[in-house]
């Protein structure tokens, strides 16, 4: 345990240099900003911010993009409290009672539980990341490799399950993003595949191009034309400092939120979202008077947003000590590392002791510079909502097709973005979640690596992925997965889930 801190010291000694202590800063009001305004989530700003992180250091860029994913949590609850136009996916339940709240002149009392249940929840998941990290990172490392095939296995599965809509269809978007994952040169043979002769395909599809046209820009067209006027109400706040008698009602929804969040941070395919939605639904479940809820309970406020950080924060346990990306925003996350050559899983702590322990520590810095950020400034945050959405679009079209450029100095990067592009609005038509395709595009080439490698150690015996224990229970609980989510009552049962 000592150790742990003593390593955590060395983290904030590496945090705090000026250069990381501003991209932390830059990454906490970006991310406040993306929260505030709807229509862009982490994922779609992560992916357009990605050519930026080029010329950083690596520790500097990862500090900046994580602190955007978990800022956007904060950021979303301020307008979902005053304006009820929830900024992001994880704060939509948040405003069933916040904005109530709001409109009964006790926005400031809301508000600031939703700030010190978020401070509190990050706080709790990042020491949580502190603690499981090296353990998790040893155990993994005795992993062979058919047991890294089955935990990506079971981390493909979980996206299926968990992925809103059709199950087909998220099956679909995964074997989607394996083939594309396919494209470029053999790592065995070194032959060219699925490159129809074009050079710049060679090296496989850039990863960049693929981010920004699937969520980006293409979150960007769907957005302006779903968003025509914007009417926003400004609702007083009297004060920010919530009574001694709010604080007590709403420490246990703080803590149980904590709780639910940790756990679905960790766990494959889980996430903020649905860590938001099964708080607000356990504190309704639990309440001694269930018909609050809907009309201003400080519970449904303080629950959702203390989950939502604390899943912000724990979806790192599993990518940096098994490489595994347990969410869309993580896959970004893996890609971002790999631009910088540096290979997320068990190593890493070993090896980037510096990037591990500095990242940790600039998530405690991150979530302080949040409190700071989000209730001294709420007025410039609303009042950014009354910015023209077309004009703001144009603006990061324009950037995107600057950014993807600058990366390879490459047209053809450029055209490819144009083509995911189109390929991410049509599945956004067709009500095709496109993130297990990046799912698969990012773990495809580590599944196939790791599937060839177990063949050739075993002499082409694929009973190997069934003798080693761990990885036939990683394979089971996948089966098991698998089977649930086409028996008639867990299929109706999860429809009804992701309807509410």
């Amino acid at each position: 345990m000592m150790d742990v801190f003593s390593l955590l010291g060395h983290g904030f000694a590496v945090a705090a240099t000026p250069m990381n202590l501003f991209f932390c800063l830059v990454g906490a009001v970006c991310g406040t900003l993306i929260g505030v305004l709807p229509g862009l989530g982490p994922v779609a700003t992560i992916s357009l911010l990605l050519p930026a992180t080029y010329a950083l250091d690596p520790l500097a860029a990862i500090i900046m993009l994580s602190g955007i994913y978990y800022g956007a949590q904060y950021g979303g609850s301020t307008t979902a409290i005053l304006v009820n136009i929830p900024g992001e996916s994880t704060s939509v339940v948040t405003a069933i009672d916040g904005y109530k709240m709001a409109q009964q002149g006790r926005a400031g009392e809301a508000l600031a539980i939703a700030a010190i249940g978020s401070f509190i929840a990050g706080c709790f998941g990042t020491l949580v990341i502190a603690l499981l990290g090296p353990p998790l990172a040893l155990m993994t490392q005795k992993f062979a490799s058919p047991d890294y095939f089955s935990l990506m296995v079971l981390g493909l599965v979980s996206a299926v399950v968990l992925a809103n809509g059709s199950a087909f269809r998220a099956v679909s978007m995964i074997f989607l993003g394996l083939l594309l994952g396919m494209v470029g040169m053999d790592m065995n043979t070194g032959e060219a595949r699925m490159t129809f002769g074009l050079i710049e395909l060679s090296d496989g599809i850039n990863f960049v191009a693929l981010v920004m046209g699937l969520f980006g820009v293409a979150e960007v067209i769907s957005n302006l034309e779903e968003v025509s006027t914007r009417i926003v109400n400004h609702s007083k706040i009297d004060s920010i400092w919530p009574s001694f008698k709010v604080l007590r009602g709403a420490w246990g929804s703080v803590t149980r939120g904590t709780l639910i969040g940790t756990i679905f941070g960790i766990l494959p395919g889980g996430g903020a979202t649905i860590a938001s939605f099964s708080a607000y639904a356990l504190e309704k479940r639990i309440a001694k008077n269930p018909s609050r809820f809907g009309n201003g309970a400080i519970e449904g406020v303080a629950g959702p947003e203390s989950a939502n950080n604390a899943a912000a924060q724990t979806s790192f346990v599993p990518l940096l000590t098994m490489g595994i990306p347990t969410s869309a925003t993580m896959a970004l996350m893996v890609g971002a590392l790999t631009l910088h050559g540096i290979a997320p899983g068990p190593m890493i702590i070993s090896r980037q002791p510096d990037l591990f322990w500095g990242l940790i520590a600039s998530m405690f810095l991150g979530n302080a510079m949040l409190v700071i950020i989000n209730l001294p400034m709420i007025g410039i945050w609303v009042r950014l909502l009354n910015v023209p959405y077309r004009i703001l679009y144009l603006v990061i079209a324009v950037i995107c097709a600057i950014g993807v450029y600058s990366v390879n100095n490459s047209s053809f990067d450029v055209y490819m973005t144009v083509g995911f592009t189109l390929l991410g609005y049509v599945l956004r038509k067709l009500d095709a979640e496109p993130a297990p395709l990046l799912m698969g595009f990012v773990l495809g080439p580590m599944v196939e690596e790791n599937f060839r490698r177990s063949l050739i150690t075993s002499h082409g015996d694929p009973l190997v992925f069934l003798q080693r224990p761990i990885s036939l229970a990683l394979l089971l609980i996948s089966a098991a997965l698998l089977i649930s989510i086409v028996m008639p009552s867990v299929r109706k049962r999860r429809v009804e889930v992701f309807a509410e």
